[in-house]
């Protein structure tokens, strides 16, 4: 959210709906994360079928992973493999996780060649694979030019549903691909559809899993998952680490004055202004309500307090429609030897405790 916070009237039946609704996706998302991470333990263990047990085996396991990332250059790897295939684009439209926007990705390639010989598999039942041949007006293509001239593309799909399509390449002249290179492309596109598309599934579940719904900040689970991890890092490579915890001054006072549905606005902005002022190593995260966590790697307890300070403007610049400006109280601690995850964070919260005490809208550091 970006500009001045203004009050949103919103009905309390719809408040009440959309809690619901997002309490019933976390739920959903939780268990499909964990029904997938079960289904690949099985599969790899041999005590069930792969994910798509209707697929034809294949040299490299497709569905052996469920990264994106992975399986989409599994399957480049699959098709530059195949008999006088130069190149390999794999392209996702419409696709979970791919937010509506065409996804490109390619092996073999310049970034100028993607753009020259990008495809698009028109989603016709019938039609079983696009050939094209590319032909340039350069006085310099000639016949030992190593530039792309035709391409063999197919429709990859999932669920009864298009999802984008395969494209094998070749940079031969006199290239045109045979009816047993197109059956293996097919065969590939077969593998790898329903493969991609469990995979961009399981990561979006995880996403919803891990992140608090309300700000799109990491959620409490995953802060401590990251906090435990930066220091081993921190105590690894004899690096500084420290830790904010901050909240809301007088957040109760605000609900009641304007209504959840619009302190929940709040909330929003304040991730926002957080995020705005953090480094991209920086951790944020909702731990509850209106208190926040950030943890800030190879950074001193005086880094850390100065970042607070910057973050402590930028909400108070933030105004509130018959609330005013916004202050928060901070807790600063940097990591000391031998101290756990917990310890460091009882610091930096006592700190917090200590702020409140002290009159509120202040930063101490412990």
């Amino acid at each position: 959210m970006s500009g001045t916070v203004v009050g949103i009237v919103v009905g309390a039946g719809c408040a009440v709906l959309a809690l619901i609704a997002v309490l019933l996706t976390i739920r959903w998302s939780t268990k499909r994360v964990n029904e997938l991470e079960e289904q690949l333990r099985r599969a790899q263990a041999g005590l069930a079928p792969p994910l798509r047990p209707e697929l034809p085996a294949s040299p490299v396991e497709l569905a052996a992973s469920l990264n994106p990332e992975d399986v989409i250059d599994r399957t480049l790897d699959q098709i530059v493999a195949l008999p006088g295939v130069d190149a390999a684009l794999v392209t996702l439209e419409g696709a979970t996780g791919t937010e509506g926007r065409a996804r490109t990705i390619a092996a073999g390639l310049t970034e100028d060649e993607v753009e020259r010989t990008l495809l698009h598999m028109p989603a016709h039942p019938d039609l079983r694979a696009l050939e094209i041949i590319y032909r340039y007006r350069l006085d310099d293509v000639n016949e030992t030019s190593r530039l792309p001239r035709s391409a063999l593309s197919v429709a990859l799909r999932a669920e009864g549903e298009t999802i984008g399509s395969l494209a094998a390449i070749s940079r031969s002249s006199a290239s045109s691909f045979s009816s047993e290179v197109q059956d293996a492309l097919e065969g590939v596109a077969r593998r790898a559809g329903p493969a991609i598309w469990n995979a961009l599934r399981f990561n979006e579940a995880r996403e919803l899993a891990e992140l608090d719904p309300l700000t799109g900040l990491h959620n409490r689970r995953l802060f401590f998952e990251f906090l435990v991890r930066e220091i081993a890092g921190a105590r690894r490579y004899e690096r500084a680490l420290s830790l904010i915890v901050f909240d809301v001054d007088d957040f109760k006072r605000i609900n009641d004055r304007i209504g959840h549905p619009e302190g929940d606005a709040v909330l929003v902005a304040i991730a926002e202004r957080v995020r705005s002022e953090i480094r991209e190593t920086d951790v944020a995260a909702r731990y509850g309500g209106d208190e926040f966590c950030i943890i800030v790697p190879e950074s001193s307890r005086d880094d850390a307090e100065l970042l607070a300070d910057r973050i402590a403007l930028a909400i108070r610049q933030t105004k509130v429609e018959k609330v005013g400006a916004l202050k928060i109280s901070a807790g600063v601690a940097e990591l000391r030897p031998d101290e756990t995850a917990a310890d460091l964070f009882k610091r930096a919260d006592d700190a917090l405790l200590r702020a409140k005490g002290d009159g509120k809208g202040r930063i101490v550091a412990n």
